[in-house]
């Protein structure tokens, strides 16, 4: 029997869009979406980076997280600041530190939730599936 692939990548698309969903809504109880927390956590990762390389990091374009960091400022959750050359490095606030925290508490128990079908050895297999697909090479 041959697995239909465009039901399997219709099946990876409903889960990945239920897992944003459910992780928005939870968030937006801290007082920030699943877009910007994902920001806060690219900048706590890669402190001082470009706003290229958050953008890279989290498959927006540039103009589209320059959009997000200028909100992220306006909210005081991170600062920009100049770097070398034309370069423009972010870093999280003690506000913006403080949503990170909030937000991978929210992000556990959604997770957690969400994975709750799986067993151990399940989460496994589907990680190491995954890690496979969108390895390069």
């Amino acid at each position: 029997m041959t697995t239909d692939l465009e039901s399997l990548g219709q099946a990876v698309k409903r889960a990945q869009y239920r897992n944003h969903r459910t992780m928005d809504a939870a968030l937006q109880d801290f007082g920030v979406t699943l877009v910007q927390w994902d920001a806060l956590r690219a900048v706590d990762r890669m402190p001082g980076a470009s706003g290229h390389d958050l953008a890279v990091a989290t498959f927006q374009s540039d103009q589209a997280f320059g959009t997000l960091a200028k909100r992220l400022t306006d909210r005081g959750l991170i600062v920009r600041a100049a770097g070398q050359g034309r370069r423009i490095e972010h870093t999280l606030t003690p506000a913006g530190r403080t949503a990170l925290t909030d937000g991978h508490r929210v992000a556990a128990a959604v997770l957690d939730d969400l994975f709750a079908p799986l067993d151990e050895s399940q989460r496994a297999v589907l990680a190491e599936t995954l890690r496979l697909l969108v390895t390069d090479g």
